[in-house]
């Protein structure tokens, strides 16, 4: 067991107040649509505040936000803590139906959102606009609120078929923001944030929350978030100090992060042995953060550095335990369950006691106190540091997010014509996991993985949607008739290439046919060798971080000002190599600089 404890932490809210007080000229907030100082961040999100009091809103209320990347967003979520309430993200690139089951379920009073009508509400729950203001002024008390008081609900894939929403409390938002600073890993001085994750992914809170305690938070567009061009102008324009990404997003980020001084904090899924070498011998600064979003986004943390991977030990006020079965502690250096203790654990899960007694279970010596079942297994080295050793349950993680294959598997057989499925990560190649779907059909066995696909998009978010759909006779069984997991057969490779028809030799910027030359990216990304014009990207096993990897080729081979959107909105190759064709005729054009740069925050 480890055990530690420090001070009592400060609300999150009445730091930020402090902080506007002691600075309100320096930069606050940097976004695509400007820049706010800490004193106009104050004062907009009171107004907000003020529109939400005047509406009824408050302690033990939950307010959706639905908005972009702009600096509306901070704004809301401040406003809504100063109403006293709790806030619900809903991403605008989540799928309507998904916006929808997330508004019903976690109980919204109000929405914010700028687009009316984007998330459909249950009866009686009205929409506010983010401009909204009310009277609330500078000598208006905020809604007192206590360490218990809800501060957020974020939605986590379900073991069940249908999302968990996840209620932090202000108080574990303090002691994450409390337990990092004493642990070492914030700068004494303040920082500039570079806030990259989805709203509705928990590590957005340890990015944007950083303007509580001072810091200027960068506001990462949606275009720039997923492109390593623009991501690394940006870190130059603002003088991004701190920078939060997932291992899987520095293969693509590794070169344009190596010579510049920012220090990354990398969390979200297992850093890879190969990496955690690469950043050891390059000295870069870069922590390692371990935490389930039920217990307020990290619990452990250490510097990435030393000859094996690691995820460290506990934050200040984080209780681990490593147990068996039976819950008794494990010998030194044994595996056994961790499980998570503390003020940072959170209320559980919204609307669903059942499930929340069965992973928040009692502390052992601790009566009156709970703790969170993580299923992860890990073990403690003799230097005292914790090592990951995989999972006790089926719960996946892909690219930084926790996916439960059950969520998954539910979706698909609301297809009509799915009988049954089963999900499962597939590694094509070293570091390059793929979601695969194996399905039985109802009926005519001639579905098509568009159609497949297609279905699972309206109800997935992006993350969520298979990369590949392979169709069985029938599922594998184990010979007690379940789900026979380690049968499922990998994807069936290449059957070889074929034909090109004539159509692929148009000359391209380098001389060849630049069809061809797209094509053959294609195939190095995916590892195919049958890529045609009317193949699909994403059909053919593409995903986000495979579609990066085809930009970042393309822009670096060819000299064209590709953007991410080019490879996902196009239909097949033959229209992505026609946007390709067209960025290559475009003048070249400076990425546009963000509004007012933070060069004052510091």
């Amino acid at each position: 067991m480890t055990d530690t404890h420090g001070p009592r932490p400060v609300d999150p809210l009445t730091r930020f107040l402090g902080a506007a007080d002691a600075t309100p000229g320096r930069t606050a907030v940097v976004a695509a649509d400007g820049r706010l100082s800490f004193a106009e961040l104050a004062r907009r999100t009171a107004e907000l505040a003020g529109a939400l009091r005047a509406r009824g809103i408050g302690r033990g209320d939950r307010v959706g936000v639905h908005l972009r990347r702009t600096t509306d967003l901070p704004v809301a979520l401040l406003a809504v803590w100063r109403a006293g309430a709790a806030y619900v993200p809903l991403d605008p690139a989540y799928p309507r139906e998904r916006l929808a089951f997330m508004a019903e379920d976690s109980g919204l009073a109000l929405l914010l959102t700028a687009e009316p009508g984007a998330v459909p509400l249950p009866g009686g729950v009205p929409a506010l606009g983010p401009d909204a203001t009310g009277d609330l002024g500078p000598d208006t008390p905020d809604t007192p609120v206590t360490a218990l008081d809800a501060a957020y609900v974020i939605y986590t894939s379900g073991s069940t078929g249908r999302p968990k929403g996840v209620e932090a409390t202000r108080g574990g938002v303090a002691t994450l923001l409390a337990g990092l600073e004493e642990h070492g890993m914030y700068r004494s001085e303040p920082g500039v944030v570079g806030w990259s994750a989805s709203v509705s992914f928990d590590a957005s809170v340890q990015q944007w929350a950083r303007v509580c305690r001072g810091d200027t938070v960068v506001v990462v567009d949606d275009t720039t978030r997923t492109d390593p061009v623009r991501l690394a102008a940006l870190l130059d324009e603002h003088g991004v100090t701190d920078l939060d990404l997932t291992p899987s997003h520095w293969e693509l980020l590794r070169e344009a992060l190596a010579a510049r001084p920012v220090r990354l904090f990398m969390g979200g899924e297992p850093v890879p042995r190969a990496t955690w070498d690469e950043i050891t011998a390059g000295g870069t600064d870069a922590l390692n953060l371990y935490g389930p979003t039920e217990c307020t986004v990290d619990s452990t943390a250490t510097r990435i550095t030393g000859p094996l991977p690691h995820i460290g030990d506990a934050l200040p006020a984080v209780t681990l335990h490593l147990l068996d079965r039976a819950l008794r502690p494990v010998a030194p250096g044994a595996t056994g369950e961790l499980y998570i203790a503390g003020p940072a654990v959170t209320h559980g899960y919204v609307g669903r006691p059942g499930l929340t007694a069965e992973r928040f279970v009692a502390c052992p010596g601790a009566p009156g106190t709970r703790m969170y079942r993580t299923g992860d297994l890990a073990r403690r080295a003799q230097n005292g540091t914790l090592e990951f050793a995989g999972r006790a349950d089926r719960q996946l993680k892909l690219r930084g997010f926790r996916i439960e294959p059950g969520e998954i598997e539910g979706a698909l057989t609301r297809h009509p014509r799915i009988r049954e499925a089963a999900v499962k990560v597939h590694e094509a190649a070293p570091g390059d996991q793929r979601l695969i779907a194996y399905l039985t059909t109802a009926g005519t066995p001639d579905l098509g993985a568009d159609d497949i696909l297609a279905h699972a998009r309206t109800l997935l978010p992006a993350h969520m949607v298979p990369a590949t759909v392979v169709v069985l006779d029938a599922l594998p069984l184990t010979p007690n008739g379940k789900l026979d997991h380690a049968a499922l057969p990998a994807p069936a490779p290449a059957a070889g290439p074929r034909p090109q028809p004539a159509d692929l030799s148009g000359t391209g910027p380098t001389g060849t046919g630049l069809a061809e030359q797209v094509a053959d990216v294609w195939r190095t990304v995916l590892g195919r060798d049958d890529i045609r014009p009317d193949d699909d990207f994403l059909t053919l096993g593409g995903h986000s971080l495979a579609a990066l990897r085809v930009i970042h080729i393309l822009r670096r081979t060819l000299s064209v000002e590709l953007q991410l959107r080019h490879l996902l909105d196009a239909r097949d190759l033959a229209d992505f190599t026609e946007a390709v064709r067209t960025a290559g005729q475009a003048p070249a054009t400076r990425r546009p600089a963000l509004v007012g740069g933070a060069a004052g925050a510091r």
